[in-house]
């Protein structure tokens, strides 16, 4: 069922696009993720998606791994049994938001200004909406994809796919029997790179390393001369490994990116560095950047419950992201910034991801891009965040990003995930819709 109640949109639903119309019923279900196993259930946007399914003649499993963190899953027969088959897998759950400071209610699923409001427009109820709506057009034809698809619509994947992808690849593998590959989030999206449109294909990711700081010190009256003070302690540690710079390093995906920016805009790249090739991506930059260097962002302070009461206790939750391979030693060099006083405590770690930029995949999503925009030329990229591929890599799934959008170029596209006012042009839709549709066809 989908919530029906404030709807407020400014085209009929006739006239909207199936896969606008999926992406906003979608939106409506507030399947808002808090982290720490705090969720509002995935459940009923999974029955959603599970009874498109069935209309198509498909037969759509759900797991739980909790009580209502559900995961949907099917399988659609290709037309090449010889063939490894496909994951195209997408995620149920969101980021919270807060409506005070949107423009709209982030889960009305508002249409305006020829585009699609709400949480989880771009992350990721866009491509779960473009997933279906393939699957649609190729039965309307009364065709089947070329391969086998393993179709997934994940849990949990905001708090690191514990109740999610990982719960199913460590309890059901036999579900993903035969893959070899996998497509989801957060590539196959348009850039402008001097005035000529190009589309990043994501294949790799940053490690995931999230930490929580603990501080320690006297418990004692406000009033009182203390230096063994948690929250100083603790406020110090987080403020030097906030500022901390940590250096540029390119990996392969990203000299290879920045090798291709500066050929497009016929610079240099012995000259131009690599923060100002990654600038010159526009909005893009604000993933590109992040990918040249580890990052290790202080998210959520915690201490004290009194105020004339001295905490003997402070704790700070800090979001790492090491390029891959460098888990262990960024680990070790964050302990060093903290000091010896300071605990850190691995919340959740998930491996680094970097695949070649070649292949039949590539091959095929390079020859689907220029089947619909011609001249406009792909380009790959690691992402800064993660994924759920990084589990299906755990069964030796190789995953890349490929959602595809034709953007705007006055829409700051990255700046959407997790942000505020989070919004899809209706027109992107349509074009993803085409695209991923013309991509399992035929590969």
């Amino acid at each position: 069922m989908v919530p029906t109640s404030g709807i407020s949109v400014t085209a009929a639903t006739t006239e909207l696009d199936a896969t606008a119309v999926i992406a906003r019923d979608l939106i409506r279900f507030d399947t808002s993720n808090y982290g720490e196993g705090r969720a509002n259930s995935e459940t009923e946007a999974a029955e959603y998606v599970a009874a498109h399914l069935t209309t198509l003649g498909l037969t759509p499993r759900l797991f739980d791994a909790d009580p209502g963190r559900t995961s949907v899953v099917t399988r659609v027969e290709g037309r090449d049994p010889d063939k490894p088959a496909l994951v195209v897998h997408g995620h149920l759950d969101v980021v919270p938001a807060d409506p005070a400071n949107w423009s709209v209610d982030p889960f009305e699923g508002v249409i305006r200004d020829g585009l699609l409001w709400g949480r989880g427009a771009v992350d990721m109820k866009n491509m779960d909406a473009m997933m279906i709506v393939s699957l649609q057009d190729i039965f309307a034809a009364g065709k089947q994809p070329e391969r086998d698809l393993i179709v997934a619509f994940f849990a949990d994947e905001e708090a690191g796919g514990v109740q999610g992808s990982h719960y199913l690849v460590q309890n059901h593998p036999e579900l993903f029997e035969g893959a070899t590959e996998a497509i989801s989030e957060v590539g196959g999206y348009s850039i402008e790179l001097g005035g000529k449109r190009a589309y990043l294909l994501q294949t790799g990711e940053k490690a995931l390393i999230w930490v929580k700081l603990v501080a320690h010190g006297r418990a004692a009256h406000g009033s009182r001369l203390i230096h063994d003070n948690a929250i100083t302690k603790l406020a110090e540690a987080v403020a030097r490994l906030g500022r901390r710079e940590w250096p540029i390093r390119l990996t392969d995906t990203t000299t290879q990116l920045l090798e291709e920016i500066a050929r497009i805009l016929d610079v240099d790249p012995q000259k131009v560095g690599p923060d100002e090739l990654a600038l010159a991506t526009g909005s893009a930059s604000g993933f590109i950047q992040a990918t040249l260097r580890t990052t290790a962002n202080p998210t959520v302070l915690n201490a004290g419950y009194k105020h004339n009461v001295i905490p003997d206790t402070a704790e700070a939750l800090i979001d790492i992201r090491s390029l891959p391979g460098e888990e262990d030693a960024v680990l070790a060099e964050v302990q060093e910034i903290v000091g010896p006083d300071v605990e850190i405590t691995v919340m959740h770690r998930d491996i680094g991801l970097e695949t070649p930029f070649s292949g039949p995949l590539v091959d095929a999503v390079t020859a689907t891009i220029e089947r619909h925009d011609p001249g406009a030329p792909v380009l790959p990229y690691l992402l800064s965040g993660g994924t759920d591929n990084k589990a299906l890599s755990l069964l030796g799934i190789t995953g890349y990003g490929f959602a595809p959008l034709q953007l705007p170029n006055n829409l700051d596209f990255p700046a959407m995930f997790h942000g505020v006012d989070e919004r899809v042009p209706l027109d992107a839709l349509v074009f993803g819709r085409r695209v991923l549709t013309d991509l399992l066809m035929n590969y």
